[in-house]
């Protein structure tokens, strides 16, 4: 559809579910956080996890998201021969500002579905990372959020601690 003409080369489309969803533009808030984040996931976990920014996953035939950020087991190839699957994903971390719902709504439940074991939210506009884990039946069985001034640990990597105030930035730095 996007060769036939039927987007603008320049939209931002994602897969959920067999619908395709046409993904806001990402702001300076967004992109300052998601840079933030990234460098500070790659320095804790090194060599451990590949590093996948604003990639695509395949969750299955229908579902193609394409996480903020996602730590994957690393693979020679860099998964240049097949997108990695839920069985290659340890986490998936969602930064929303404008979308909040929308990730929380259909992107969190799409990852529980797919059995991913582990899906962060950092919501910009409440200032705070919701961590969701131990997906069943589609559904995360633990869903625990974090203020600024906090300090959480992935569950999928419990060595890994975060400042909330360090992925979020100080207040006032929105602009």
């Amino acid at each position: 559809m996007h060769e036939a003409g039927v987007f603008r080369p320049d939209s931002r489309l994602e897969l959920i579910a067999g619908e395709i969803y046409e993904i806001s533009p990402i702001g300076k808030l967004h992109a300052g956080c998601v840079a933030a984040l990234s460098e500070m996931l790659r320095d804790l976990v090194q060599l451990a996890a590949l590093v996948w920014v604003q990639n695509p996953i395949q969750l299955d035939d229908y579902t193609q998201p394409q996480p903020d950020i996602a730590l994957l087991k690393r693979r020679e190839d860099f998964y240049r021969r097949a997108l990695p699957r839920p069985a290659d994903v340890i986490l998936v971390v969602e930064v929303a500002d404008t979308t909040v719902d929308y990730d929380r709504l259909v992107k969190i439940p799409s990852y529980a579905l797919a059995g991913i074991t582990e899906a962060w939210l950092v919501n910009l506009r409440a200032r705070r990372i919701e961590v969701y884990a131990e997906p069943d039946a589609g559904e995360y069985k633990v869903a625990k959020f974090y203020q600024p001034g906090e300090e959480f640990q992935a569950h999928t990597l419990p060595h890994m601690k975060i400042k909330v105030d360090d992925v979020l930035g100080q207040e006032g730095e929105s602009g």
